[in-house]
C-alpha cells in the first residue's frame, strides 16, 4: 500500500539478539544446543507524491554468528538493498485524493480573505452613510435657523402694522405661533445634529476620549448636488453586484469546497485497483576457514545485483455494496444542494 507522505520520511532500526536454543538432533547442527548472537540494522526512506504514487527505499543488513557446525560463513553478514513503488489505478488515483485538505485550505483562506473585505466595505459604507447624514444634519439645522430668522422677520412687521391697525391681532398672534413652531424646529434640528454628532464619534474610535466628546465635528464636503449620473442602469448594478460581492463569493467558495467532497466520496466508491513493482538485491559475505570478509562485501554484492530480485503485479479491491462510502458520497450531494438554495436566496435578496 501506500507510504510515506508528501514531506519524505526516513526511519533508522537497529536491534541485537542473543538466542540459546536446545536441539534433539546433532545431524544438522553437530552439536546439541545452539547459541547465536544477532546484529541488525535497517533503513528506509518513504515519499508519496500528490498523484498518489508511493516508493520506499531500504537497506537492510544483519551480521550473525552460531555455535552450530557446518556453515558456510560463521559470522555471516546478509545485506539487501529495495526499491518498491505503489500507484493506485482507480480508488486513490489523482491528486483529489491526496490534496482534498490542501485544496480545503486554500479556498477557506480565500474566504477570509472575503470575509474581512466584506468587513471592510461594511464598515466604509457605515462611515459614509454616517458622514452624509451629518451632513444632511447640518443643512438642516441651517434651514431651520433660516426658518426662524424669516419667522422673526414675518412677526417684527405684523406687529408694526398691528400698532399702526394695518393689521389684525390674530394675524400677530399666527406670526408668533409660526416662530414658536420654528424655534421647536430648530431644537430639533440641533439634537438631532448632536445625536448624530455622537454617532459618527463612536465609529472613530471606541475608547472614552473626554476632548473628543466635546469636540465639535465640521463637515469639510458639503452634501453633492443629486445628478442622474450617479444612478446606475438596473442591469449594471445587478452584473456588478452579482460579480464583486463579498456575500456572495462566500458560498461560492462553500459550494467549491463542496464540490472536492463530491468528488472525493464519488472516488471513494470506485474499486480499489493498483500497481505495484520492486527491485531488490541481496548479498551474503562472512568469515570461511581461509577467507575474512565483513559487510563491504556483502554490500558490493548487493549493488552489483550478483542476485537480483524483481517482482510486479496487481492489486484488486472489489467492496461488496459498500454502503458507507454511498452514504457519504449522498450526504455530499444533498449538502451541496442545500449550499446552492442558500446561494440562490442571497442572490435573489441582492
Amino acid at each position: 500500500g501506500p507510504v510515506g507522505t508528501f514531506d519524505p520520511a526516513v526511519q533508522f532500526n537497529f536491534s541485537w539478539d542473543r538466542t540459546s536454543s536446545p536441539l534433539n538432533t546433532q545431524v544438522v547442527a553437530g552439536v546439541p544446543a545452539v547459541t547465536t548472537y544477532s546484529t541488525a540494522y535497517s533503513g528506509t526512506y518513504a515519499q508519496l507524491f500528490p498523484i498518489g504514487t508511493s516508493y520506499s527505499l531500504s537497506l537492510t543488513g544483519l551480521r550473525g554468528s552460531s555455535s552450530q557446525l557446518g556453515l558456510l560463513f560463521n559470522p555471516d553478514v546478509v545485506t539487501r538493498l529495495s526499491l518498491g513503488f505503489n500507484q493506485p489505478l482507480l480508488s486513490g488515483f489523482g491528486r483529489l485524493p491526496n490534496e482534498r485538505f490542501l485544496m480545503v485550505a486554500r479556498n477557506d483562506q480565500r474566504y477570509s480573505q472575503e470575509a474581512f473585505r466584506f468587513q471592510v466595505i461594511t464598515t466604509v459604507v457605515q462611515v459614509e452613510n454616517a458622514y452624509w447624514d451629518l451632513a444632511a444634519f447640518q443643512l438642516n439645522v441651517q434651514v431651520a435657523e433660516q426658518s426662524l430668522a424669516a419667522s422673526q422677520q414675518l412677526l417684527g412687521e405684523n406687529k408694526k402694522q398691528a400698532e399702526v391697525g394695518t393689521m389684525a391681532h390674530l394675524d400677530v398672534v399666527s406670526a408668533e405661533s409660526e416662530v414658536a413652531g420654528r424655534e421647536r424646529d430648530l431644537v430639533v434640528a440641533r439634537t438631532n445634529l448632536q445625536m448624530q454628532e455622537t454617532t459618527m464619534k463612536k465609529i472613530l474610535s471606541k475608547k472614552p476620549d473626554p476632548p473628543l466628546d466635546a469636540a465639535r465635528i465640521e463637515i469639510t464636503t458639503q452634501m453633492p448636488e443629486p445628478r442622474d449620473a450617479d444612478i446606475p442602469q438596473l442591469e449594471n448594478a445587478l452584473t456588478n453586484a452579482l460579480a464583486n460581492r463579498p456575500d456572495l463569493r462566500e458560498p461560492q467558495i462553500n459550494i467549491q469546497n463542496q464540490d472536492i467532497s463530491v468528488s472525493y466520496t464519488r472516488n471513494n466508491l470506485l474499486p480499489g485497483l493498483g500497481t505495484f513493482g520492486l527491485y531488490a538485491g541481496s548479498g551474503l559475505q562472512g568469515n570461511t576457514s581461509t577467507l575474512i570478509s565483513g559487510a563491504s562485501d556483502s554490500l558490493g554484492q548487493t549493488f552489483a545485483a550478483n542476485y537480483p530480485e524483481y517482482a510486479g503485479g496487481l492489486t484488486l479491491s472489489l467492496p461488496l455494496r459498500n454502503r458507507s462510502a454511498q452514504a457519504d458520497s449522498l450526504r455530499s450531494q444533498l449538502e451541496k444542494n442545500q449550499l446552492q438554495v442558500g446561494l440562490q436566496n442571497t442572490s435573489n435578496q441582492i
